[in-house]
């Protein structure tokens, strides 16, 4: 039998190459880019101001709350995070045939340092949400300190998406096709141009189904109080933990296939 002792410097060494590897990601994505990580909070912010003009100065708004920039860069920036990060993931295996045939490393981690490196541009888009708070005059309260949750609780319903997709690309090269359909798709059912709350009666079970809803709930929190709803944050919660489950299930039963395939 492995002892735990045994297993602990092969964890390291995975930890270690997947930050390694996200930071590759990083130095390449912006070794040739003049604007370098400014690339990251560019279409984040360009949308939310997008939104902003269309919902305060054209049309009267009826959803969101005060200061609505605030608003929406509390979901848009984290939406950027999961919008890349799962799209690229269909990518995650054929981007790096060679890598991923002949380095011996945990196969997730192919997935994990997309998720980790587009966490860092999230991560560092954050002074942008800071700069408009402070600018607008927003409130901050004791929830920010749930934050930090809600990037945990993001990072892994991440891992599990792309734990599915991953693969599947693989085997269907249509996949990574239909997932940008489905992810435009869900940006305009997800609680990013509005809140969770500003949904009509019959529509309410959307936000219940949809993960994402607890996550900006979590976000949004620390500068608009009423938009903390535990409900929707332990429905996001169980619904991760199962996408996860499911995710780790369909990862290990076709990676052999994978492997072959590539």
């Amino acid at each position: 039998m492995t002892s735990s002792t045994e297993h602990s410097p092969r964890r390291a060494s995975a930890w270690s190459s997947l930050w390694l590897l996200a930071r590759r990601d990083l130095k390449v994505r912006y070794s040739t880019s003049l604007l370098g990580y400014l690339w990251s909070i560019l279409d984040p912010l360009l949308m939310s101001l997008i939104y902003w003009f269309i919902f305060t100065q054209v049309f009267q708004r009826t959803v969101g709350e005060t200061p609505y920039i605030v608003f929406l860069l509390t979901a848009m920036l984290p939406w950027v995070w999961f919008n890349g990060a799962v799209s690229d993931s269909t990518r995650a295996f054929l981007r790096d045939v060679k890598l991923v045939r002949s380095i011996a490393l945990p196969r997730w981690i192919w997935i994990g340092r997309i998720v980790a490196s587009k966490g860092v541009e999230f991560l560092l888009s954050i002074p942008v949400l800071v700069l408009f708070a402070i600018t607008s005059g927003a409130t901050v309260g004791w929830q920010l300190v749930l934050f930090p949750l809600g990037v945990l609780l993001l990072a892994v319903l991440i891992l599990a998406i792309g734990l599915i997709v991953a693969p599947l690309t693989v085997f269907f090269r249509d996949f990574e096709r239909a997932m940008k359909l489905l992810l435009r798709v869900l940006f305009y059912a997800s609680p990013v141009i509005y809140g969770a709350g500003d949904l009509p009666d019959f529509a309410a079970p959307l936000a219940w189904l949809n993960p994402l809803s607890g996550v900006f709930s979590l976000f949004r929190a620390g500068f608009f109080p009423d938009q903390l709803d535990w409900g929707l944050i332990g429905s996001s919660a169980v619904i991760t933990a199962l996408l996860l489950v499911c995710g780790i299930i369909i990862f290990r039963r076709s990676v052999g296939g994978v492997l072959k395939e590539l």
